[in-house]
């Protein structure tokens, strides 16, 4: 492919943002474009449901400094919406009807959440989570609500009902599973969780699935009712049952789609192109064929979509290198911090804790045939270059030495 002379990014996440980015920190002197909804300039995600909606933070951390678009030449086209991409003219189509044409194209158009269709789901006082002003919003009915149901016992509902609990409510969290984060981290760590929130206050009610939601005259909700008949008073309801792709755009496009993951996804190679050559696709969308897992996997997690789409822009630009990079994520609940690096099955590999669960300070480790799949610390600072190193190398390990050994000298 001859070298590009305009880039197109539709999305200003934080994959696309990164990407814009990432092209002028490595020369590239032709035209960007950077098309987003959203009317904010590019931000971060873990502040909308951890500082901000605890009310530590009025802002979350930008991608860059208000002044860099202008400075670096970024067209950054806010407010707009990209409705259509014509592979074989090589442009898009906003909202408005004008086309912009592009050499190379990356779309990064994340995720949206996901919602129940239940009867009452139209009432007001359903809340969602995704954006800086869902969580500007959400945080003000939090204050003002005497009684939180949250709907989801995953890490954006054990978030939030840290965040409700902070501001005095009376909260109840639902979910079909029997332990909160069950899916990802297994039982005897999702027990911690459970624990650490009951302590704080937070009725459970697991294995219940939404049946509906029932309103009063003013159209607002008021219970939740489970299924079985059970009703659950409600001032806020709080929905965190996941989010998914938006691939809309793609599918419209023709690109590949893929149902090998979870959602469903955009198929990318290991280097983030798409079945059309001059596209590339990048953080929620993506549906990456990881050479490490050897198999595809998508990533919502904000290290994966930043980490990405600075990867990408080297692709954009001509070069080939797969993405590589291990999942990372971290969680703040009352006084318990993590971080989580790697990619496990709880239901398949073998769970390994070094320290205390009950003190809630600890390293969990997963391990299958051997190997290294993913390493949580919780309240232990130490070790994350060495955790990093271990997981990224799938080391072989025994049980004894994750539970003993000096992890640096693991490495």
């Amino acid at each position: 492919m001859a070298n590009p002379q305009r880039i197109v990014v539709v999305g200003s996440g934080l994959a696309g943002a990164s990407a814009a980015g990432a092209l002028r920190e490595r020369g590239f002197d032709g035209e960007v474009l950077l098309f987003g909804q959203e009317s904010h300039r590019p931000y971060e995600l873990p502040a909308l449901s951890k500082d901000i909606l605890l009310g530590n933070a009025d802002e979350p951390a930008w991608v860059h400094e208000e002044d860099f678009y202008a400075d670096k030449g970024i067209d950054r086209r806010h407010s707009t919406e990209i409705r259509e991409v014509r592979p074989a003219d090589r442009v898009v189509v906003d909202s408005a009807g004008a086309t912009h044409s592009y050499d190379r194209l990356l779309l990064a158009t994340g995720s949206q959440p996901r919602t129940l269709p239940v009867p009452g789901a139209e009432l007001a006082g359903l809340r969602t989570l995704r954006t800086l002003d869902d969580s500007l919003a959400l945080r003000d009915e939090l204050k003002a609500a005497g009684r939180v149901v949250i709907v989801g016992a995953g890490w954006i509902g054990c978030e939030v009902a840290a965040a409700a609990i902070r501001h005095d409510a009376d909260v109840t969290v639902v979910d079909t599973v029997a332990l909160p984060l069950q899916r990802v981290l297994g039982d005897t760590i999702g027990e911690v969780f459970r624990n650490l929130h009951a302590e704080q206050g937070v009725a459970w009610r697991l294995g219940a699935g939404v049946e509906g939601f029932l309103g009063g005259d003013d159209g607002r909700v008021r219970a939740v009712r489970l299924a079985g008949g059970d009703e659950v008073p409600a001032d806020l309801v709080v929905l965190g049952v996941g989010a998914a792709p938006r691939l809309g755009l793609a599918e419209r496009a023709g690109i590949e789609l893929t149902d090998e993951v979870p959602g469903g996804g955009v198929a990318v190679d290991a280097a983030l192109r798409t079945s059309v050559p001059e596209i590339y696709a990048a953080g929620d969308i993506a549906a990456h064929a990881h050479p490490r897992y050897g198999r595809r996997v998508r990533v919502e997690h904000w290290a994966n979509a930043k980490d990405q789409g600075a990867h990408v822009a080297g692709n954009l630009l001509g070069a080939a290198e797969p993405f590589q990079a291990s999942p990372y994520f971290f969680s703040d609940q009352y006084d318990l911090g993590m971080e989580y690096r790697g990619l496990a099955d709880p239901g398949r590999d073998e769970l390994v804790v070094r320290g205390d669960t009950a003190t809630r300070e600890f390293i969990a480790f997963w391990l299958r045939d051997g190997r290294l799949q993913a390493a949580m610390n919780v309240n232990l600072w130490d070790d994350g270059d060495a955790l990093q190193a271990l997981v990224d190398a799938q080391a072989a390990l025994s049980p004894d030495q994750l539970r003993t050994a000096d992890l640096a000298a693991l490495v």
